[in-house]
């Protein structure tokens, strides 16, 4: 698998057994015990994993050169972007399945777990692929250009799809199996009750995390190979984007509720990757029915350096706007209240909802 990359398979070999010893002492001693974990938890881990990934991204720098040091961050942000949107599907299934917040960290690792092992599946998939058929470069990116779009229709429109979409996934479940509503099992997968064997709402949130996750995979492994096709580096941006998820949660789950135009800004992105990679299959074709099957040279190759650039502006102008736009919101309602408070006392025409003011009036 790691062939092609930049170091020997031996030390791509060692950083990715360092990584999955991290994420077991995550899994097996952090996440042990069932918790609502604390600010300076969440805090201190993701600032170790932000930290571990920074640390990587110079390493690459050093040994292999600006240019995929450039890739690994590009990518990196790319996928954690990609990987907070996740977030917002998260809290929807945790919300409707009304998972207990001291379970919520044991789902999540569960969770992260399925979707680094399907998204090494596709890493590996997608690079045999890149590696035998160049022209799986144009597939790539009229696939994330087509996901632009729906993204983009979908968060300028008020449909519901996406959380109706995992509603369904939920509903087929429980009509296949038999669930219990209760929590009282904690951590079970299942229990007997009445000498039948049931599978319980921790199941049915993993089962939902990981459907979702296959499904958010679909979207960021083509992007990150518009960035790199060093499948090494592609791999350890993804554990790092994954690695923090869990503590992004619990930190500031709540104010990404503020980020309202994330999805527009990951649209714009994922189209930006999409027309990227579509040139790169231009300057690489080989498909006969394609300008005879030879390589079309004008087509322009976006440096890494302008891709960096690229995700870090719209990174910052979605975050920027989505914060403006949620404080003018926010003072918008306040002033509304205080204004509805405001007439209450003498009603809605100027009047008092109060008969004896009104007999009172009457008088003089």
């Amino acid at each position: 698998m790691f062939d092609n990359s930049f170091v020997p398979a031996t030390t791509a070999m060692i950083f990715v057994g360092a990584m999955i010893l991290v994420l077991l002492f995550d899994v097996i001693i952090l996440g042990r015990r069932p918790h609502v974990p604390s600010n300076r938890e969440t805090g201190t881990a993701l600032g170790l994993y932000v930290g571990l990934a920074i640390a990587f991204g110079i390493y690459v720098w050093v040994v292999g050169g600006h240019q995929l040091g450039g890739e690994f961050f590009a990518g990196w942000l790319t996928e954690y972007s990609l990987s907070v949107d996740n977030l917002f599907i998260f809290i929807i299934i945790m919300a409707n399945l009304k998972v207990p917040r001291m379970y919520q960290q044991y789902a999540l690792l569960v969770g992260i777990v399925i979707a680094l092992i399907l998204r090494a599946i596709f890493i590996m998939l997608g690079a045999q692929a890149i590696e035998a058929w160049s022209w799986v470069f144009y597939i790539f990116g009229a696939f994330l250009i087509y996901t632009a779009v729906g993204l983009a229709r979908e968060n300028l429109g008020d449909d519901e799809e996406e959380e109706e979409g995992e509603s369904r996934i939920i509903r087929i479940a429980r009509k296949t199996l038999p669930f219990t509503d209760s929590w009282d099992h904690g951590k079970k997968m299942s229990v007997v009750q009445n000498g039948k064997r049931v599978f319980t709402p921790m199941l049915l949130v993993i089962l939902a995390l990981g459907m979702t996750d296959l499904l958010f995979a679909l979207d960021s492994i083509p992007a990150i190979f518009g960035l790199t096709q060093d499948p090494f580096l592609v791999l350890m941006a993804n554990i790092f984007a994954l690695m923090g998820l869990r503590q992004l949660y619990f930190l500031i789950g709540n104010l990404l509720q503020k980020l309202v135009y994330l999805g527009i800004g990951l649209a714009v992105l994922l189209a930006f990757i999409g027309i990227k990679l579509i040139f790169h299959a231009m300057h690489v074709n080989e498909l006969p029915f394609i300008n005879g099957g030879e390589p079309m040279l004008w087509a322009p190759e976006i440096p890494i350096w302008l891709s960096l650039t690229m995700i870090i502006g719209i990174l910052a102008v979605t975050t920027v706007a989505s914060l403006i736009k949620s404080s003018r919101d926010t003072r918008k309602r306040e002033r509304e209240v205080l204004e509805l408070d405001d007439v209450h006392p003498t009603g809605f025409y100027g009047q008092s909802d109060d008969p004896t003011d009104s007999q009172d009036q009457a008088r003089r």
